[in-house]
């Protein structure tokens, strides 16, 4: 495992995305009673339960460390060792700043805390993630369902965050699980707008340039196409129609492209749920 100049760059990001999730999570989420759901949701759930129950504090740092070893074992043999590694160090950063930051109470109101907690969230997670790195949790898993898989994973991390905030509102109201639900649906679906590396998007081309287009398509995003052949049901004119699987933050680009090689071709984009079969994603370090 060899460091590279761009580490320094991946190391700030790392910082900077553990401050980010660590001031969040004391200036919203505890002090609204918010669960933001997956690892650090998960480790604030034992604590509370730790102080309410058993009345003893446990360190936050201890138990996200804890709740991540697996998510992280599978980060490190199937993701990217390097990417594991950052991944661990936010896992630490963050949750020591938890421990040591004292509360920030911003609002009262706790449907202004679930939204602008939820996006605060969405930021703190996509800096992590445009560094080449995690936030450790769910973001293993849903990586390499993506990768590995092919897979969509949001509705599985979904599901998973209903089940942690379905046992926090059991156990310490239904209110505040219901607003733990706004948040990680808010932040879940403000993260993928901020950040679409890992999602994939189908395009459907009619075009009388096709072999133009999948040039312009590979040299955009070194992804192949296919070319079928394709008919008018109205005059009957024969055409070419680009299949063509690629990542989803490359969308607008190849749209553009598409229309300047030939500005009558119809374009159809659709988002992807799932991909089976020999799709190059370029490896994670």
């Amino acid at each position: 495992m060899k460091f590279e100049k761009n580490d320094i760059k991946r190391l700030l990001m790392v910082l900077v995305g553990a401050t980010l999730m660590a001031v969040n999570l004391k200036m919203f989420a505890k002090v609204g009673g918010i669960y933001p759901g997956g690892a650090s949701g998960l480790a604030m759930l034992i604590q509370a339960i730790c102080e309410t129950f058993f009345h003893f504090d446990v360190s936050f740092a201890l138990l996200n460390v804890m709740i991540n070893a697996i998510p992280a074992y599978i980060g490190y043999k199937h993701i990217g060792k390097k990417f594991t590694m950052f991944s661990i160090l936010m896992i630490i950063v963050s949750g020591i700043l938890v421990d040591m930051i004292p509360r920030l109470q911003v609002t009262h109101d706790p449907l202004l805390v679930s939204v602008f907690g939820g996006l605060f969230n969405a930021v703190a997670i996509a800096v992590c993630l445009h560094g080449d790195t995690s936030s450790g949790g769910t973001d293993f898993i849903a990586i390499y369902l993506s990768r590995k898989k092919g897979k969509d994973s949001f509705f599985i991390v979904l599901g998973v965050n209903v089940v942690i905030l379905g046992t926090a509102g059991f156990l310490f109201g239904w209110d505040k699980a219901l607003y733990s639900i706004i948040f990680q649906y808010v932040s879940t679906q403000a993260l993928r707008v901020l950040y679409r590396k890992y999602q994939q998007v189908t395009f459907f081309i009619v075009t009388n340039r096709s072999k133009e287009v999948c040039s312009r398509i590979y040299d955009l995003t070194t992804h192949g196409a296919t070319i079928m052949n394709a008919e008018g049901s109205f005059e009957g004119d024969g055409r070419k129609m680009v299949y063509s699987v690629v990542d989803a933050a490359d969308r607008r680009n190849i749209i553009d492209a598409v229309h300047e090689i030939d500005p009558c071709a119809f374009i159809n984009s659709v988002n992807t749920a799932e991909i089976r079969g020999n799709f190059h994603l370029n490896e994670i370090d």
